[in-house]
């Protein structure tokens, strides 16, 4: 059970289906700080998500 769950956990980290997790990690522990603004919802993190990966040109030449 232990070894599908490391699978399972690792195809989602290869996915990016763990990305909203490892945000909130990462804000956890570098940026929770009083006065600091809230951490983005999953809804506006994965808007800003998308509109990185798509805004712009994208494209080798």
């Amino acid at each position: 059970m232990r070894k599908l769950n490391m699978f399972w956990q690792r195809v989602r980290q290869l996915s990016g289906d763990d990305a909203y997790e490892r945000y909130l990690a990462h804000y956890n522990e570098h940026h929770a700080q009083p006065g600091e603004a809230a951490p983005l919802t999953r809804a506006d993190f994965f808007k800003q998500w998308q509109d990185q990966k798509w805004t712009g040109i994208k494209r080798c030449c």
